[in-house]
């Protein structure tokens, strides 16, 4: 009887051992400005790929550094993506290039990006590492939205702001155009981006 129960006891732990093992851990970096549904979406997609979600949010001085001053400060950046139901954890000052040394920091199997392309400041592929190491995995881009386009868009709104004359304001068409141009650039700042599908997802907030 003794035996039995150990015999059962040790499979037991063994099972959970092995639930352990195939919990996979999903690592999503980026600099998560002005915090949309579209960065939202790309998190909801990225944890349907595992079990548990590691954001890293690059600070202030890293995205000068690439690709210009960002909106928001590191400090409320990180504040946002916490918020954010589909995150478990965060981590600050996420290096721009993601390495394999911090997947295996934080214990991630992949890195989760999406369909379009993030270079540093000389042109390099900021997931060469990931990828080359076959530990990196794509989800679709949310098409017509990004940060970007929310920055070209209260340009061409605030432009137009004190005009009283309602046809010098800006014009509806070229507003719902913003973010869907074919080759994926946006027609306000020249800005490259990729994708395809888009849906609305409401509700991507934790509930206090």
């Amino acid at each position: 009887m003794s035996g039995k129960r150990c015999n059962s006891d040790e499979d037991t732990m063994n099972g959970e051992s092995s639930k352990r093992k195939k919990s996979i851990r999903i690592w999503v970096d980026g600099c998560f400005d002005m915090v949309h549904f579209g960065h939202a979406n790309a998190l909801r997609q990225a944890k349907q790929i595992g079990e548990y979600l590691v954001v890293g949010v690059h600070s202030d001085e890293e995205i000068m550094k690439h690709k210009g001053p960002p909106v928001f400060s590191q400090e409320e950046r990180y504040k946002m993506v916490r918020a954010i139901k589909w995150v478990d954890e965060v981590v600050e000052n996420a290096p721009y290039v993601t390495t394999l040394e911090t997947l295996d920091t934080y214990n991630c199997d992949f890195c989760v990006h999406g369909d379009d392309i993030t270079t540093t400041s000389d042109g390099t592929d900021t997931y060469h590492l990931v990828k080359a190491a076959e530990r990196y995995k794509e989800c679709k881009r949310t098409v017509g939205i990004s940060t970007t386009d929310l920055v070209g868009r209260m340009l061409l709104v605030t432009k137009s702001h004190h005009e009283r004359d309602e046809t010098k304001g800006p014009n509806k068409n070229d507003l719902k155009e913003v973010g869907l141009s074919q080759d994926g650039r946006s027609p306000y700042t020249g800005t490259k981006h990729f994708g395809a599908n888009h849906k609305t997802y409401c509700t991507v907030f934790r509930r206090s």
